[in-house]
């Protein structure tokens, strides 16, 4: 039978567990508008909103203004960008980037990344910078976040051989009924998953597999971040889709009409 998303066994549970598969009961508030809105975001950033659904996904996980969130591996700062003055003047924002020394990819990262916070002060300046790798860390204090969030980052992890270590200090940073937001480049599940994640894309069930064995409890998904045009085959798997377009100009058309990868979104509880 052809795979389609209505037959995967998450969507599946879903319906028989009653979770929400898509949207949220949460009313957007206008502080997360304001942030979203705001005219200093990096305009490359604010292209891509329409693809990323940030108010979308950040309602869907729950978030309020007077949280303490913590943003494991902020990339670029799409996210902290928007994060940073929502949480500053009520809440808390904690960003773990990688550990120092352990890739040359991730101190490049991590310089770019806290550079990008000390060029605006006002914006940024409340914002405290962890870190976590291969051996765990500790991304904020034990017990003491409201809501952990990451975004297109747990294939990294996987290959690097250190995502049990992740979802286990995620879970050491959480409040009892605090949140875990996971957004993932969305593997077929009618394909064996790659421990090393080598394509970029991850199976739903072994995402969820991994955060229950870490104690989490799947409380819900959204497809606000699905793409059915998203075959997962591509030559240089994820990346060769955009905003990466590995391949450059080879078939840049035919990729740019795909879009951004097929990403599925999950929300986790911590007992």
């Amino acid at each position: 039978m052809k795979w389609t998303r209505l037959t995967t066994p998450l969507f599946v549970a879903a319906l028989c567990l009653n979770l929400p598969v898509i949207g949220s009961a949460h009313a957007a508030d206008a502080a997360l508008q304001q942030a979203i809105a705001d005219a200093s975001r990096t305009p490359k950033f604010v292209a891509r909103d329409a693809v990323r659904h940030p108010l979308e996904e950040l309602t869907f996980f729950g978030i309020k203004p007077d949280q303490t969130v913590v943003e494991i591996s902020p990339g670029g700062g799409y996210w902290t960008e928007i994060l940073a003055p929502y949480l500053r003047d009520h809440g808390k924002l904690y960003t773990a980037i990688d550990t120092p020394g352990e890739s040359a990819e991730g101190d490049t990262l991590n310089t770019r990344f806290t550079q990008k916070l000390k060029s605006d002060p006002e914006r940024y300046g409340k914002v405290i910078v962890t870190s976590f790798g291969t051996q765990g860390g500790e991304v904020a204090p034990a017990g003491s976040a409201d809501l952990v969030v990451t975004f297109r980052n747990l294939h990294n992890w996987m290959n690097a051989g250190y995502a049990d270590k992740a979802f286990a200090s995620f879970y050491n940073a959480l409040k009892p009924g605090g949140i875990l937001g996971i957004e993932e480049h969305r593997a077929r599940p009618d394909k064996p998953q790659d421990p090393k994640a080598a394509s970029g894309y991850v199976r739903e069930d072994y995402t969820i597999a991994l955060a229950k064995q870490a104690g989490f409890v799947l409380v819900g998904s959204s497809e606000i971040n699905a793409n059915p045009k998203d075959t997962t085959d591509w030559p240089k798997g994820v990346w060769t889709l955009p905003p990466a377009l590995a391949l450059g100009d080879t078939d840049r058309a035919k990729y740019e009409a795909i879009g951004e990868a097929d990403n599925f979104v999950l929300k986790f509880r911590k007992p």
